[in-house]
C-alpha cells in the first residue's frame, strides 16, 4: 500500500490564510506587522528565494522592504545597516539570506540582528528560549516540520523519533521541538554506528542530511511517517536512473530540464511509509509560511 502524501502545499496555504486574518485584525488596530529582507549581491538561487519572501509576504498584507548591500560590502557596513534596522519601530522581522560574500564575518552580522526581530530564529537566545521551552521565535523549517505533523494528525508524544543530520539550521532545532512535544528523540550524523538499524526504528524519520536519495527502504520502518527535508538538483544521468528509473513523468522532466529535484529520501520508500512528505511540496513551502507566522508573532511579542 503506498503512503499518504502530506501535501506541504494545501498546509501552506492553511498557515498563510490565518497569518492574513492576523495581519487584517492587527490593522484594524493600527499595526502593520514590517519584515526587511537583506540581500547581498546578486546570488541567483539567493534572488529567488526572496522574491518569494517578499511576494508571500505582500499576499498576506506583510509590509516589506528589501536591502542590496553590493556584493563587496564590508562586515561593518553590514553592521551598520542592521543596527539601522534594529531601531527602526515599523520593523518587526529581520532577515540576512545566507550566503553572505566570503569577506564578511557571517556569524558577527547574524548575532547583531535584535533577539525580537530574529524572525528565521537562529540568534542563540531564541535557541536558548527553545530548548528551555520559553516563548521566542522558532527556526521557519522546523517549525513547518510540526505543523506538517500536527495539521496531518500524526500523534508525536511517546513515539520514537530519529532525525539524520544535526545542522543548527534544521537537525538540532526540530529535534528540540519534538523534544518538547513529548517525542523520545534520537539525532544521528555521520559518525552514527549502523545508521539504517537506528532509523528502523523510527514511527518518525526526519531526514535532513542533504544527500540525494540516500535513505532508502533498508533505513525504513513499515508503515513510518518520513519528514524528507532535502532539496537536491540531479543532473547526472546515472544518479537520476538510480532514483527513478521507469519513472516517465520524472523522465520527461529530466529530458527537457536536463535536471530534477529530489529529496534526502529515495522514491522507493513511499511504498513502505504510512506518510510521506515529497519533494518538491512537501516542507518547502512550509519554510516561507512559517516566516510569514514568525513575523507576525514577532510583532505581537514586541
Amino acid at each position: 500500500m503506498a503512503a499518504t502524501i502530506l501535501d506541504g502545499n494545501k498546509i501552506a496555504a492553511e498557515i498563510r490564510a490565518e497569518v492574513a486574518a492576523e495581519v487584517k485584525t492587527m490593522g484594524a488596530a493600527g499595526i502593520r506587522p514590517g519584515l526587511a529582507v537583506v540581500l547581498v549581491g546578486h546570488n541567483p538561487a539567493s534572488e529567488i528565494y526572496v522574491r518569494g519572501k517578499v511576494k508571500s509576504s505582500e499576499e498576506v498584507g506583510i509590509s516589506s522592504e528589501q536591502h542590496t548591500p553590493p556584493d563587496n560590502v564590508s562586515t561593518g557596513q553590514l553592521l551598520s545597516l542592521i543596527a539601522d534596522l534594529n531601531r527602526r519601530d515599523e520593523i518587526d522581522g529581520i532577515l540576512v539570506q545566507l550566503p553572505l560574500p566570503s569577506q564578511v564575518d557571517s556569524k558577527k552580522v547574524l548575532l547583531s540582528v535584535d533577539p525580537a526581530k530574529d524572525v528565521d530564529g537562529f540568534h542563540p537566545m531564541n535557541v536558548g528560549f527553545l530548548s528551555t521551552q520559553r516563548p521566542g521565535l522558532v527556526p521557519c523549517t522546523p517549525a513547518g516540520i510540526i505543523e506538517i505533523l500536527s495539521r496531518s494528525h500524526i500523534p508525536i508524544a511517546g513515539r520514537e523519533v530519529v532525525v539524520v543530520g544535526r545542522s543548527d539550521i534544521v537537525g538540532k532545532p526540530v529535534a528540540m521541538l519534538l523534544l518538547n512535544a513529548n517525542a523520545t528523540v534520537t539525532v544521528c550524523h555521520s559518525k552514527t554506528r549502523d545508521l539504517p538499524g537506528v532509523c528502523r526504528r523510527a514511527d518518525i524519520l526526519v531526514a535532513a542530511i542533504g544527500r540525494a536519495g540516500m535513505i532508502t527502504r533498508d533505513y525504513v520502518k513499515l508503515g513510518a511517517t518520513v519528514i524528507d527535508v532535502g532539496m537536491n538538483k540531479v543532473t547526472d544521468r546515472a544518479e537520476f536512473m538510480r532514483l527513478f528509473a521507469g519513472n516517465a513523468k520524472r523522465e520527461e522532466t529530466f529530458r527537457t530540464k536536463g535536471a530534477v529535484l529530489v529529496g534526502d529520501v529515495h522514491p522507493e520508500v513511499a511504498e513502505i511509509a504510512g506518510a510521506i512528505t515529497p519533494v518538491p511540496g512537501g516542507v518547502g513551502p512550509l519554510t516561507i509560511a512559517m516566516l510569514m507566522a514568525n513575523t507576525v508573532r514577532a510583532a505581537k511579542l514586541r
